[in-house]
Formats: C-alpha cells, structure tokens, sequence
C-alpha cells in the first residue's frame, strides 16, 4: 500500500535501514580504493603491461560515469529500492566474474559490470536516505554517509595489502562482497519512494552516456600520453554535450540535470563540490612525488596521507551538526578556508619538514573537507523537489568523480614539468578550494545557503 509519510522512518527501522545504505557505501569505496592496490600483482599475474593494468580502474571510473544519471532516472520509474538491490545482486555476480578472471579482456567486462551494479546502487542511494531520514536530520545521515566513505578509504589500501600478502590477488574482488551481502539482506527495511509512471528516455540516457564516455575516455588517454586519439574524442564529446543540454532543455525530466542546474540554489554548490573535489586531488595526487624528491620513505608517506581521511572522520559528527543547524553555505565558507590555509601552509613546508610538522596541514586539510562536504552535499540533496531526489543525489556523485578526474589531469600536468615536485601544486589546490569557498559565500550572501526541507514535507513511500 502507499502511505505518507513526514518524518522519515521510525525507529528501530530507520537503524536498520541505515545500516544497509552504509554498507552499501562501503562496498563502493572499498571495491573502487583496493583495486588500485592490487593493479602490480594482476599486471604480473596476467602478464600485462602496467599501463594495460591501469585501464582495469580507469574502464570501471568511467563505465560508473557514464551510468549514474541514467540509472537516476530509471529509479525514479521502476522504484529505489528495486533498483538499488538490483544494482548490489549485478555487484555480487560481477565480483565472482572478476575473482575467476583469466585474461584482460575478461577482467575488463566483469568490471564494467561491477561498474554498472554499484552505480545503479550509489544513483538513488541519496533518494533512499532522504526517504530514511527525518527531515530535520538528514544533515546527520550525509555526514554519518560522509564517515563510512572515510574509513572505508583509509582503511582499504591496509586491507588490499593485507590480502595480498596472504593470498591471491583474485580475493582482492571478494572483499566488498560481505558488504553487499549484509546490505541486501537488510535493504528489505529500506523505503521504496513511489515510483513514477513516466516514460523512460532511452535515447536522453544513451546521448547523456556517450558525452560522458567520450569526455572521461579522452582525458584518460590524454593523460596517458596518447593525444590524438584523447584530443579527438573530447573534441565529439563537446560538441555532443552542447546538442544534449539543448535537448535535455526541452524536457520535463532531463536525465541530464539541467531543470536543477538552472537554479543557483544547485549550481552554486555543485560548482563548489567541482573546484573542492578537483583541487584536493590533484594535491594529494601530487604530494607522494614531492615528499619521495624529499627523502621520505613510503611507509612514512602511506602514514602521513592516512592523517586527511581521519581527520576527516573526527570532523564529521561536527559536519553532522552544522548540517541540520547552521545555514547551509556557511560551513562550506568555514571547510574550504581551513582547507586553503592547510594547503598554503603544506606549501610554504619543505617536503623535508618531518613527520610532525607535515601531519598539522594534513590534519587541517582533512577536518576541513569533512565539515564542507556533508553540508554542501546535503544542500544539493534537500533542496531538490522529492521526485527529483535521485537526480540531485546523482548529480553530487557525478561532480565528485568528474572533480576527481580534472584533479588527476592537473596534478598529470604539474608532474609532467619541474613544478610537480614543488610547492606549485599546494598552492593552485589552495586557490581552487578558495574559489570553493567563494561559490559556498555567495550562496549564503544571496539567502540559497539559508534554505531548509521543511519537516512536515511529504514523500510518498510504498511498504
């Protein structure tokens, strides 16, 4: 039957069913950070080059791109829930596909399956937690979303390593597996969003697909020193992108966001999520150069860069608070500052300034990207109408892994001359986190930071 419901799920129900949106976002972090680990081993083991190894992450980035806001879309007509267990039930199958995987060829299709599981879960996952929470303290679940991407990111590599010391690298598929498990057992106390009996946009969602497949592919292979092949398909891309913003313009439930693009209340704050994701990265892509010019061992630079995901985790139930209590532009002035100051100061530090002082901007860097993301994310997120939730909550999902992607560009470019190993790089991520903090103060200035989901508003849940 359909009720209405106004506060969110009760609990214990509301425990349960964020237990299982967490899971789930464990199994995505944990799945993307430890195959990056695992690339030497499966190079040696197939006998591959370790360019050919890298495409194994890249074709998985880029399949889960391009799929996201079609699969958004989808949910929205066949129901989230259905969608999200699906998408886990393809992660589990997939998995097992990559574990017994005796070629590369074989191993890149299961992975563009696997991409394709956790982007149909991770697309309408923000739905879901809308859905779970009160109003009033959906704030809180981002952030509490926000923690578990934390640990799970600092954890993973240690857990790859461990995996690989001990056993083959095909166990390395196995181990978000438990993490789908428990999440699709106890997704059934999941809402389910009534869906909508629109119809679908094949072809929006197959030209939305091909801009970003394209564009994400020709940075790939620019980045990988291949430019004319890289230069000519962003050189389709662009184009294309132009044709389906004109198309998507026209239609009453873009599968490209362009409905909530056109407001500041989402632009303003994607485009902080953009400059955010893109300037962090491309530091923290950069930073293992400099400090190895340094002198410094790799276990002490694994140990140092592990210092920003904790920071992050001690920040969020800080971020949480903010969310739900202060306007919501100004922890995003407030995060993004103190990231600024963190990279300024990382960049004035010689590379051989010890441990002790090198953790001190680090931990800044971190504490402050954790209190900017759960309010930020949470003002795309809770502004949206309700029967746009997945699309918004796509939409910050899409901007992070295309922040990440410019931010690994960038850091390519600096590493490509004799700044790479500077100090150049801190102080460019600074000037964008600034620019993050600029687009977080004018949306404060002009009132959209101020803006709140009421607590009596209505999302329809089928039980």
């Amino acid at each position: 039957m359909t009720t209405a419901v106004h506060m969110g799920l009760e609990a214990p129900r509301r425990h349960i069913a964020v237990l299982a949106l967490s899971l789930g976002t464990g199994m995505l972090v944990v799945d993307n950070a430890i195959a990056t680990v695992a690339l030497p081993t499966i190079a040696r083991s197939l006998q591959i080059s370790s360019a050919a190894a890298v495409v194994v992450v890249t074709v998985y980035q880029v399949v889960m791109l391009m799929s996201l806001l079609p699969f958004s879309a989808l949910g929205d007509r066949v129901g989230h829930r259905r969608l999200y267990q699906t998408g886990q039930v393809v992660f589990l199958i997939a998995s097992l596909g990559s574990a017994m995987a005796t070629s590369l060829p074989m191993l890149l299709a299961t992975r563009c399956l696997q991409a394709l599981g956790v982007a149909a879960a991770l697309s309408v996952s923000s739905a879901l937690l809308r859905a779970t929470y009160p109003a009033d303290r959906l704030g809180r679940g981002i952030a509490l979303n926000g923690l578990i991407v934390a640990i799970a990111s600092a954890t993973a590599p240690t857990l790859g390593g461990l995996i690989l010391s001990y056993a083959s690298w095909r166990w390395v598929f196995a181990a978000a597996v438990p993490f789908a498990i428990l999440s699709l057992l106890l997704g059934q106390i999941l809402p389910n969003p009534k869906a909508h009996s629109t119809r679908f946009d094949f072809v929006g969602a197959a030209l939305c697909a091909a801009v970003f497949g394209l564009l994400m592919t020709g940075l790939s292979l620019l980045l990988r020193g291949n430019l004319p092949v890289g230069a000519g398909l962003i050189a389709i891309g662009i184009p294309l992108a132009i044709v389906v913003v004109r198309r998507e313009l026209g239609s009453s439930r873009p599968i490209l966001p362009v409905d909530l693009l056109a407001r500041a209340t989402f632009a303003l704050p994607a485009g902080a999520l953009l400059f955010a994701f893109c300037g962090t990265l491309s530091f923290m892509v950069a930073l293992p150069f400099r400090l190895h010019a340094a002198g410094m061992s790799t276990g002490t630079i694994g140990v140092l860069l592990a210092v920003w995901p904790v920071a992050m985790m001690m920040a969020a139930p800080v971020a949480g608070f903010l969310a739900d209590r202060a306007p919501k532009g100004l922890p995003g002035v407030i995060g993004m500052v103190m990231a600024a100051t963190g990279l300024i100061i990382a960049g004035f530090l010689p590379g051989d300034s010890g441990f002790g002082l090198l953790a001190i901007p680090m931990a800044l860097i971190g504490a402050g990207v954790g209190i900017f993301m759960s309010p930020t994310s949470h003002l795309i997120v809770g502004a949206a109408p309700r029967d746009r939730a997945a699309s918004a909550g796509a939409l910050v999902s899409s901007t992070r892994f295309v922040g990440q992607a410019l931010g690994a560009a960038v850091a390519s470019a600096f590493l490509a001359t004799r700044f790479g190993a500077g100090s150049a790089p801190a102080f460019f991520s600074a000037g964008l986190a600034l620019c993050s903090a600029g687009f977080s103060l004018f949306n404060l200035l002009r009132g959209g930071g101020q803006r709140r989901i009421q607590p009596t508003e209505v999302i329809d849940v089928e039980t």
